[in-house]
């Protein structure tokens, strides 16, 4: 058995003295690990580093082995990205969102959407809107996807202002007025490419976070890791310090 695609680094550990076990999500077969050898030396450990993009090559006696991959290094954002916070706990909060997935399940869509994220991390409120619609994304790929498309209530597909909790779905200002206490905010963000503000920001990951933690981690008993929040605060502090000069 052996194949060849394109990937992003989502970890690796150690195995043995030398080698290591490789996390990709790859474009065409999904969420996979294979066995690096020299993996942990010198020569290949940069390349392995979270958030790179590689290509690989795996090959097994079986489909159902662990396997063996060569790689190649396409694109290295490691290097000149991860010495600021929010990219170092945003490509850990990605890499955690992927684990989500079933191994080997392919998912190219997902694959699409984080490179996407990564092309803008060093923008912090660009990062935090593509992680907004990157979790978006997870939530549609994990069957719970939210439709933003028209109102509820009415039908009407303008001034979206509101989410129901319950249905996943958007509410007209006008409709939700009399319950807006009682509905999740829908920024404007979502809906065109204008640049958010940092409370449209802070709607956005309160939006995404609720139907995460209802549909897909609690019902695990997973709550989320430290680098969401990590991630969050950082986005939002220089976002509010941007805002206010």
């Amino acid at each position: 058995m052996e194949w060849t695609d394109q990937g992003i680094v989502l970890g690796s550990r150690r195995h043995g003295e030398s080698n290591a076990i490789l996390e990709v999500m790859t474009r065409e077969h999904g969420r996979h690990l294979g066995l690096v050898r020299g993996g942990s030396g010198s020569r290949l450990r940069p390349v392995l580093q979270p958030g790179n993009t590689v290509r690989v090559a795996w090959r097994a006696r079986l489909d159902e082995h662990l396997g063996h991959y060569t790689v190649e290094a396409l694109q290295s954002h490691g290097a000149s990205l991860l010495g600021a916070s929010h990219v170092v706990y945003g490509v850990t909060h990605l890499a955690a969102l992927c684990r989500l997935l079933p191994e080997r399940d392919p998912h190219p869509e997902v694959h699409d959407h984080l490179a996407a994220v990564l092309a803008h991390l060093d923008d912090r409120v660009a990062a935090g809107t593509h992680v907004v619609r990157f979790e978006l994304q997870m939530l549609a790929e994990l069957g719970f996807g939210l439709d933003l498309s028209s109102c509820a209530a009415t039908g009407e597909e303008n001034d979206l202002g509101y989410v129901s909790p319950k249905s996943g779905r958007a509410v007209s200002r006008g409709a939700g007025a009399p319950w807006q206490d009682r509905l999740l905010k829908l920024p404007a963000f979502l809906g065109d490419v204008a640049e958010p503000s940092a409370d449209e920001l802070a709607d956005g990951f309160a939006l995404t976070g609720f139907f995460l933690m209802r549909h897909v981690l609690e019902p695990r008993g997973l709550g989320f890791a430290d680098a969401r929040e990590g991630f969050v605060a950082a986005v939002l502090g220089r976002r509010a310090v941007r805002a206010a000069q």
